[in-house]
């Protein structure tokens, strides 16, 4: 190795060759050599979620009288910066590390008494004594997890999920008037108004949104406290439910101390309820891009019911083909939530004694579904919900051609009846009208009075 290229740190297990320009330290070092696999690097979030419970903890630990104000302040400005992305380089550590995330808590333990030493090159300040002081890699790690999934969700899932279910809704009140025929087992149905069908997609947002909800008070609950094993050993009382408020005032969320920590560390299954919240989220996403996709198929030989945006040429070969791609885009990423979902389930329930050691692969497929759902409905809504358009004609002329109608007349003719003329319209190729006349069911002034399309709906 250059020397001039590189410094001596040390741990506990001796020296390490750490690059000069970094401000990482030994254990970080470790980990690059030892776990060189894949690309997947921990998530920024759970960086992001590290500095801000580094920053509260330091704070707790002064108030609290274990910690200095100089150390604390040096210690608050590197997070500060962390916080500010000035320093994304520091944190390369893979997903596919311990699996209680040890050597990314200590990452940021290294990368923070770093800055600080640049800061005050006078001032001691270790990363397991100091920036670690009333903490373990057990209790911080679920902590960072659940701080991030929190964040995801307000901040990114639910905004995006609140704009495309307005987006809905102002498309439902623009088709108010629109009738049209309903569509069940891929098969004509009877006749619904347009904006009932799109209710039922905005509904289904609505609902997605209660779920997600309802998961989120088992995320405010963190592990911090329970350091090892859940014990709390060696952190002060008071320690977890400061660290707990600080933590909410610096990120505009509300978290608590959870009320027992051997269930905080050892168990992953809020994130798993979490999760399964978003799976149904994206279940409703992928039934509502198909509706998309389906309506809008064509332009000439398809159902043709709706326009959509033409954002892109659809293909390399046939010139003018425009596709359905916001709709293809949003039901991969369903795919995807999906898959996570298995992933996570699987990891959760591989919890041995007093901790979970599948952390980072949760983590990391957690916030990659949430980046993912917020990400796919932003572009979905913009590139295509917005710009929806009904072919009102289209619809009338699939409405008045239905023999789906026929199911208002089964309370004056019965059942069978309907059937048979259902069944000669189809045969024949006559019009619905056509072959109850024909049978003489009817009137013509009875079918016409019974026939109303705006009646049935």
């Amino acid at each position: 190795m250059d020397n001039q290229a590189f410094r001596t740190e040390r741990d506990t297990l001796g020296p390490v060759q750490v690059p000069a320009s970094r401000l990482w330290g030994a254990q970080t070092q470790r980990s690059l050599e030892n776990f060189s696999i894949g690309t997947e690097r921990i998530p920024q979030e759970i960086i992001q979620a590290f500095a801000q419970l580094k920053k509260a903890s330091a704070s707790a630990n002064c108030e609290l009288g274990r910690l200095d104000s100089r150390r604390c302040e040096k210690i608050v400005s590197a997070c500060d910066a962390i916080l500010a992305h000035r320093w994304e380089d520091e944190f390369p550590l893979k997903v596919w590390q311990t699996g209680s995330g040890t050597q990314s808590n200590m990452n940021m333990n290294e990368v923070v008494a770093h800055l600080c030493a640049q800061a005050d090159p006078g001032l001691a300040v270790h990363p397991n004594d100091h920036v670690n002081m009333s903490q373990s890699s057990n209790d911080t790690f679920p902590t960072a997890m659940h701080v991030a999934a929190v964040c995801a969700l307000e901040d990114c899932v639910l905004p995006a999920l609140d704009a495309l279910a307005a987006a809905f809704r102002r498309l439902e009140e623009e088709n108010r008037d629109v009738i049209k025929i309903g569509r069940t087992h891929l098969q004509d149905a009877v006749p619904l108004r347009f904006s009932q069908e799109i209710s039922g997609w905005r509904a289904m947002l609505e609902a997605s949104r209660q779920y997600v909800e309802t998961a989120l008070p088992a995320l405010r609950e963190l592990a911090l406290g329970g350091t090892a094993v859940g014990t709390g050993l060696n952190c002060p009382a008071g320690f977890p439910e400061r660290t707990a408020a600080l933590l909410s005032e610096q990120t505009g969320h509300a978290f608590v101390t959870a009320p027992n920590k051997f269930h905080a560390l050892t168990s992953r299954d809020g994130i798993v309820f979490a999760h399964g919240a978003l799976k149904a989220l994206a279940a409703d996403l992928m039934k509502i891009a198909n509706d998309v996709r389906w309506l809008s198929s064509g332009p000439r030989c398809g159902l043709g019911e709706l326009a959509i945006p033409e954002n892109e040429p659809g293909s390399s070969i046939m010139p003018g083909k425009v596709n359905p791609t916001q709709c293809e885009a949003v039901t991969m990423v369903a795919v995807q939530v999906m898959g996570n979902d298995a992933a996570i389930g699987f990891a959760a329930s591989q919890g041995n004694f007093e901790l979970n050691v599948f952390m980072p692969v949760i983590a990391y497929n957690f916030l990659q579904s949430a980046r993912l759902l917020a990400d796919g409905m932003d572009s979905f809504r913009k590139h295509c919900a917005e710009g929806i358009r009904a072919d009102r004609k289209k619809m009338e002329e699939y409405l008045q051609r239905s023999l789906m109608l026929v199911t208002c007349l089964t309370p004056k003719i019965g059942y069978e009846k309907a059937g048979q003329a259902a069944r000669l319209a189809h045969q024949e190729g006559l019009t619905l009208r056509e072959a109850v006349l024909r049978a003489g069911y009817l009137t013509p002034e009875e079918y016409d009075e019974l026939v109303d399309p705006a009646k049935m709906v």
